[in-house]
C-alpha cells in the first residue's frame, strides 16, 4: 500500500484489551498505515452491525469492511502484504509451534490477565475506572463511577464462566509466575521467540502480558520477578525499526521450548478435557493440569481452537511432524493427532 490517507486501515480497540495491543504492535512492526480509534461511546455507529461486537475491529482501506479477532487479522493480513516483515516463521514446524503459543496466550494466559484484573481489589477499582475514562470520557465523574461499577460487577460474574475461580486461582497464578520465568531469563530487544524477529507468538503473549504489566498486582510481580521481561514487553510495543532472521532448525531458545513444553502439558490437555465434556454433552469438566486440579463450564470456541490446531499439525510434512513431536512430547501428539 502506498500510505495515502485512503489507503490506511483503520483499526477500533480499546487501551485496556489485550487483543486490542496486541494488533497494535502488530501493525507498527510490520509497518503496516492505520489509524487508531478508541472505541468509546461517541463512536459506537462505527460497529453498527457488527455481531459479536469485540475489539480490536480491523476495517479494510478499499471496501470499509469490518473483520474480527485478532489471529484471523493477522493470518489475513500476511496474505495481503507477503513481501517483507512476515510474523510467520518460515520452518513449517517452527510455524506451527508458533501458532501453537499463541493460541495458548490467547485462550489460555488470558485467563491470568482476567484474573488478576478481577479478583484483587486494586485492580478491580483501577482497570474499571480506566475502562470508564476510555469509555465514556465526556461524562460526569458521577456517572464514570456509575459505569466502572456496573462494568466490574459484570465482568467479576463472568468469572466462573472463564475459570476464574478461587479453586483455580493456584493453577492460574503458578502459570503466571513461570511464565515470566521463562521470559525474564531469556529475552531481549533483539531476541524473541522464534528468531531475532517477532513472530505472531510473540504478539499473542506480548498482548496479555503488557496488560497484565499495567494492572497493579500482576505489575508488582512482574517489576519484583522479571523486570527484564516487563522491559522486553515495552520494546516490542513498536518494533517497527527491528531487523532480523528465524532461528534454525534445533536453535529455538530455552524460553520458546519452556512454553512449547508448558502449552504441550498444561493447555493441549485444557482443550482436550473441554472438547471431550462438549462430546459427552456436559456442561462442566475438570482436569489435572500442573499437578493440580482445574475445573470449569465447556468453552465451545476452545473445541474450535482444538480442531484449527490439528488440522494445522496433520497437514505438516512428516520431517516437520517429528520436529514438533520431539518438542511437545508424545501426550502432545497423541491429543493433536
Amino acid at each position: 500500500m502506498s500510505g495515502q490517507a485512503q489507503d490506511r486501515y483503520t483499526l477500533i480497540g480499546g487501551n485496556a484489551s489485550p487483543y486490542s495491543l496486541k494488533m497494535r504492535a502488530h501493525m507498527h512492526y510490520r509497518r503496516l498505515p492505520y489509524n487508531w480509534i478508541l472505541r468509546s461511546k461517541e463512536n459506537d455507529h462505527l460497529l453498527e452491525g457488527l455481531r459479536p461486537v469485540l475489539v480490536p475491529v480491523l476495517q479494510l482501506p478499499e471496501d470499509g469492511s469490518l473483520h474480527l479477532d485478532s489471529t484471523r487479522l493477522i493470518y489475513m493480513l500476511e496474505e495481503r502484504h507477503p513481501d517483507g516483515r512476515s510474523v510467520i516463521p518460515d520452518h513449517p514446524a517452527h510455524a506451527f509451534l508458533a501458532h501453537l503459543v499463541e493460541d495458548m496466550a490467547d485462550e489460555w494466559v488470558t485467563k491470568m490477565m482476567f484474573h488478576y484484573r478481577w479478583t484483587y481489589d486494586a485492580d478491580i477499582h483501577y482497570a474499571s475506572r480506566w475502562i470508564a475514562d476510555d469509555r465514556s470520557p465526556g461524562d460526569t465523574e458521577e456517572e464514570r463511577e456509575k459505569f466502572a461499577a456496573f462494568f466490574a460487577d459484570r465482568q467479576i460474574g463472568r468469572m466462573p464462566l472463564v475459570g476464574c475461580t478461587p479453586e483455580n486461582a493456584p493453577v492460574i497464578e503458578a502459570g503466571f509466575h513461570h511464565i515470566l520465568a521463562l521470559l525474564h531469563a531469556d529475552v531481549g530487544q533483539y531476541k524473541y521467540l522464534f528468531g531475532t524477529q517477532p513472530s505472531i507468538a510473540d504478539f499473542g503473549l506480548y498482548g496479555q502480558l503488557r496488560t497484565l504489566s499495567i494492572d497493579p498486582t500482576p505489575m508488582s510481580i512482574m517489576r519484583k520477578e522479571a523486570q527484564r521481561a516487563e522491559s522486553w514487553l515495552r520494546q516490542l510495543d513498536d518494533a517497527s525499526g527491528i531487523e532480523g532472521d528465524w532461528y534454525a532448525v534445533g536453535d529455538l531458545p530455552p524460553m520458546t521450548k519452556g512454553l512449547i513444553t508448558y502449552s504441550a502439558e498444561v493447555y493441549l490437555p485444557f482443550l482436550a478435557a473441554n472438547a471431550a465434556a462438549i462430546g459427552r454433552d456436559e456442561e462442566t469438566f475438570s482436569v489435572e493440569l500442573d499437578g493440580r486440579t482445574y475445573s470449569q463450564g465447556v468453552f465451545r470456541y476452545q473445541v474450535k481452537c482444538l480442531g484449527e490446531l490439528k488440522a494445522r499439525y496433520k497437514a505438516l510434512p512428516e520431517e516437520a511432524k517429528d520436529i514438533v513431536g520431539d518438542l511437545i512430547g508424545e501426550a502432545g501428539i497423541k491429543i493433536l493427532s
